[in-house]
């Protein structure tokens, strides 16, 4: 099952669509919901009844409009929809705990001007135990690539198996990108080149298995100087999808994302999918 969460944006029916596609890809049904107050699921009598009903004809407004968008894009799969009460981070991670993928808009109708990114996207993809796809900008025209980071952490390890499955599911190209930069007072100097042959070498290994596993993804890797931040959003350009890791080697103990993904949630070019660690 996918889980889409929407809230009557526009940005939230993208998302819709966008969950459908991959839906189908995967043969699995689809969830569309939309959170509302408690309260407006429990007013049946009193002084707010009407507001509540007034909310709940919005809500199912919402859900219908979703749904009608998902459908149009792949007729062929089944969606539900459903009405959660409560906090919409809250409440969609709960009710994706079992899902394969939570799908969300990069920002909804209560984002502010000024935000990359909204706080329900946020919030999701920072507690979600399963996969969360930001949905932030549908390329016009698919280009048939998927963009994963590699940086050989344990994190990466999730993320290249969820990339690989992606790129098979697609009949998509692979991207395997690693940011390879030496530390300076002054910001970012190039390593040297036998590191940098290291580095593509050691990627390489740690790609054989999945490449065992997929022998039909066509795979292409490479090791790129630079931030990890900018070179993910310039690999990334055009991409159907890129890939992180929920952490990597910048994590801190305590932290629910790495810096690295945190970041992506803001500057990713395409849809974003942020691997939980062990799920994929």
């Amino acid at each position: 099952m996918i889980i889409v969460g929407v809230d009557g944006s526009r940005t939230g029916l993208d998302a819709a669509g966008w969950a459908a596609t991959e839906a189908a890809l995967r043969r699995a049904p689809l969830t569309v919901a939309h959170a509302v107050p408690k309260w407006v699921c429990e007013e049946t009598h009193g002084r707010y009844a009407e507001v509540g009903r007034w909310m709940r004809e919005g809500a199912k407004t919402v859900l219908v409009s979703a749904r009608d968008r998902a459908l149009r894009e792949r007729p062929e799969i089944t969606v539900e929809t459903l009405l959660l009460p409560g906090d919409p981070r809250s409440a969609l991670v709960k009710a994706a705990e079992e899902a394969e993928l939570l799908v969300v808009g990069s920002r909804g109708i209560g984002g502010m001007r000024g935000l990359l990114v909204g706080s329900v996207a946020y919030g999701v993809a920072a507690h979600a135990v399963t996969d969360v796809v930001l949905v932030r900008e549908r390329p016009s025209t698919p280009q048939g690539e998927v963009v994963v980071g590699v940086d050989g952490s344990p994190g990466a390890r999730p993320a290249i198996a969820f990339a690989f499955t992606e790129s098979e599911l697609r009949s998509a190209r692979l991207r395997a990108v690693h940011a390879w930069a030496w530390p300076h007072p002054s910001g970012f100097e190039p390593a040297d080149p036998d590191s940098e042959r290291d580095a593509l070498r050691e990627m390489n290994e740690l790609l054989a298995g999945y490449r065992d596993r997929h022998p039909g993804v066509d795979v292409v890797t490479e090791v790129v100087h630079g931030h990890p931040v900018e070179v993910l959003r310039e690999a990334a350009k055009g991409s159907d999808l890129l890939v992180v890791g929920s952490h990597g080697h910048s994590q801190l103990a305590g932290m629910l994302m790495g810096s690295i993904s945190q970041a992506m949630l803001h500057h990713a070019p395409c849809p974003l999918v942020v691997v939980r660690r062990g799920r994929a």
